[in-house]
């Protein structure tokens, strides 16, 4: 490993991995793949982002060493190798909230609901069933699988992949405060991957709302601009309207998609302050963007760009006037 690393992934042996768990049992190897990030072999980083992707994040499930993976990650894409930072960014993201941004983008996530389904059986709940388990086994091997789970849950861990997928997310939350210096970083691609990473964390909208249209406001790259700009849109409470509109007059049309998605969403919001003039002018930005694609696009639903719009629409206010007392409420958030 590169010296001038070692301090950035200090306390890394201090982690009991063998103790905890991944797709494929044992975290054991997560250490070597961490460290290999921090390498110079760009085909072996590539390998160790493949295996940690498959390991910590396998098909969208996390694991008891996922959560613990997060903070080195944080640390490696603020001030770790050029070539490993984007990469981790990603998988920040995916930690935190799976693949739901392909379809939640248009009202953001809905972490009230998720955190009330996931208590529902976290650890507190399920040990009383193991514990049933345990006593209605009927012979030596069910009886031996019982304790083994039993054990498992009483440790502080869930089988339900909302809980499990919680925990990660809650622990990339305690990261971001460190991770909002990339919003002036000089890569505008990491300035585009927080932006992206800030607009699911409705919980930190408080400190990241105003950095977010900052950032809208002065940046250059037009993909970023449009990603922070969204990302306000997302996370903001209905008063972020007055922020949003005048984007409907950018002259970067890029601009004007992303203040028609935030504003739509903002409509749904059954308070948020959206008449029918903004709302209309939102509908003719996104006809707009549907019939002269964009060469750049942002991430927002897999940068899909007329699903993007498609799923933007179908949460516009109902009536003759789309008014905010019309409006749907918003779209609950999927298990992770």
């Amino acid at each position: 490993m590169i010296n001038k690393y070692e301090k950035l992934l200090a306390g890394l042996d201090d982690v009991d991995w063998a103790g905890l768990t991944h797709a494929y049992r044992s975290a054991h190897d997560v250490p070597g793949h961490i460290r290999t990030l921090c390498g110079s072999d760009g085909e072996a980083r590539e390998q160790a982002f493949r295996s940690l992707f498959g390991s910590i994040f396998h098909q969208g499930s996390r694991y008891s060493a996922s959560p613990v993976v997060v903070p080195f990650l944080a640390r490696v894409a603020v001030v770790g190798p050029a070539a490993a930072r984007e990469d981790t960014m990603w998988l920040l993201t995916r930690l935190a909230v799976d693949w739901h941004d392909e379809y939640d983008v248009t009202t953001g996530i809905n972490v009230t609901g998720w955190r009330a389904t996931a208590a529902e059986r976290g650890p507190a709940e399920l040990l009383p069933w193991c514990e049933e388990q345990v006593a209605a086994a009927t012979d030596a091997d069910k009886r031996v699988q019982a304790r083994e789970m039993r054990d498992w849950v009483a440790a502080g861990n869930s089988f339900d992949p909302r809980w499990s997928a919680l925990q990660s997310y809650d622990t990339a939350l305690t990261e971001l405060p460190g991770l909002l210096v990339l919003l002036d970083d000089d890569d505008a691609r990491l300035r585009t991957r927080i932006a992206y990473l800030l607009a699911w964390f409705p919980e930190f909208a408080t400190t990241s709302l105003p950095r977010l249209l900052a950032l809208a406001a002065r940046e250059k790259d037009s993909v970023t601009a449009a990603t922070a700009l969204l990302a306000a849109g997302l996370t903001g409470p209905s008063s972020t309207t007055g922020d949003i509109t005048p984007y409907l007059d950018a002259g970067d049309p890029l601009m004007r998609c992303a203040a028609a998605t935030a504003l739509i969403r903002l409509a749904a919001l059954h308070e948020a302050p959206v008449g029918p003039g903004p709302l209309a002018r939102a509908v003719t930005e996104l006809a707009a963007a549907a019939r002269s694609p964009f060469d750049r696009m942002t991430d927002y639903c897999d940068g899909d760009l007329h699903t993007h719009i498609e799923r933007t629409l179908h949460t516009l206010p109902t009536g003759p006037d789309p008014t905010v007392e019309s409006a749907p409420g918003p779209v609950r958030f999927a298990s992770p």
